[in-house]
């Protein structure tokens, strides 16, 4: 769950209120972008940093996402494996099993199945319960650090960076820092956004 969970610095002003100012502004534009987002597909490049085996695991997919609580990622390469979340259902899917979970059921997958569709679209920038989070501005991207808040996401995370693009006010990569010193990386690449998908792609059958 992990690897699934999806589906993510310092800027020098004069004076804390200019950065406030300034983030309040960079935290409504995302809102806004978020609200208007109906539709995300792209392709996904998530590198696993094992800290133990000093190595990387790098698998490749693509991701869909459907306004409001519609989310699927494919793994491609180098195995196939599907995630769809769909209201509060979560299929998982592979060649050897299927299976369908009903999220409402199990506390801590819906904490995590809610984290990963915040994140996609920048939500959780708003979930004061589940995290503390702060916005900096680096180079051309709005980068925003979560710290988890909850005793069951302290216990796997130690902090979330979410990258943003200035341009489209979207995620374009998430970095996942976990207690054990392991950190997954997920880019999101060729990004098209308010394009039709078929509601087809979120069956859990």
């Amino acid at each position: 769950m992990k690897v699934l969970f999806l589906l993510m610095l310092t800027f020098t002003v004069c004076g804390n209120y200019a950065v406030q100012q300034d983030e309040a502004e960079i935290r409504r534009t995302i809102s806004q972008s978020a609200s208007a987002l109906k539709t995300i597909q792209c392709d996904f490049v998530q590198t696993k940093h094992l800290k133990m085996l000093n190595d990387k695991m790098v698998s490749k997919g693509r991701m869909y996402y459907q306004q409001s609580n519609r989310l699927r990622w494919d793994y491609i390469s180098p195995y196939t494996y599907t995630f769809i979340l769909n209201n509060d259902k979560v299929l998982l899917k592979n060649k050897q099993r299927h299976d369908v979970i009903d999220v409402g059921k199990n506390k801590v997958f819906s904490e995590i199945a809610r984290i990963m569709m915040n994140s996609v679209v920048g939500n959780c920038l708003n979930d004061g319960k589940s995290f503390k989070s702060s916005i900096s501005v680096v180079g051309g991207e709005w980068v925003a650090t979560l710290l988890p808040q909850r005793k069951d996401m302290k216990q796997m995370f130690q902090k979330i960076i979410l990258h943003f693009s200035q341009k489209q006010a979207m995620v374009t990569q998430v970095e996942l820092l976990e207690k054990n010193g392991d950190k997954t990386v997920i880019e999101l690449k060729n990004i098209k956004t308010n394009e039709s998908i078929s509601s087809n792609m979120f069956s859990l059958h």
